[in-house]
């Protein structure tokens, strides 16, 4: 992995550990979780298992630093790397839409509903719910889903343009 890579992981990262801080936890402390849309990201513009690791491990780290749903530091620490996994090996399974932004949009989507199943499902192992899983799910995850899948619209395109530009490895094709 080069220092590039981990750089740019880590630029994206640090805006999603900003907007992860600062938006409030809504339902029972639960947050809208913008930091998948960064680490989706950083999947699809370096998709190798070190890259996916890495970015995985860095995002469950930091959500589980910055939540305010109890539990929750725990729920992400389990959440996040399997999320990340489960969007690199479908990622990797449509090679023929790389670079297109309805992929993008559609793993950010799906990737948050699946982050979000997850999240729940070991906080409600580890701990109580403040609230049930179905309205937690619909009243967070779900909006939260759309807006990751809105934020990864509008963010893709300028990826692509950035990685047209520079010399990165991987580029979004």
């Amino acid at each position: 992995m080069k220092s590039i890579q981990l750089s740019l992981i880590g630029v994206l990262l640090a805006v999603g550990f900003v907007l992860h801080a600062v938006i409030p936890g809504i339902l029972g402390a639960m947050k809208i979780d913008m930091l998948l849309t960064m680490m989706f990201l950083a999947i699809i513009l370096f998709p190798d298992n070190k890259s996916v690791g890495v970015t995985a491990l860095t995002t469950g780290v930091i959500s589980a630093l910055t939540t305010s749903f109890p539990g929750g530091q725990f729920a992400n620490l389990i959440d996040k790397p399997i999320t990340a996994f489960i969007i690199f090996a479908l990622y990797m399974s449509f090679k023929k839409f790389h670079g297109n932004v309805i992929l993008a949009a559609t793993l950010a989507a799906v990737g948050t509903l699946i982050s979000g199943a997850i999240f729940l499902s070991a906080a409600a192992i580890l701990t109580n719910l403040p609230a049930p899983f179905i309205a937690l799910f619909l009243t967070v995850v779900v909006p939260t889903a759309v807006v990751n899948t809105i934020a990864m619209t509008v963010l893709f395109p300028i990826m692509q343009t950035i990685t047209k530009r520079s010399n990165l490895k991987y580029q979004i094709q």
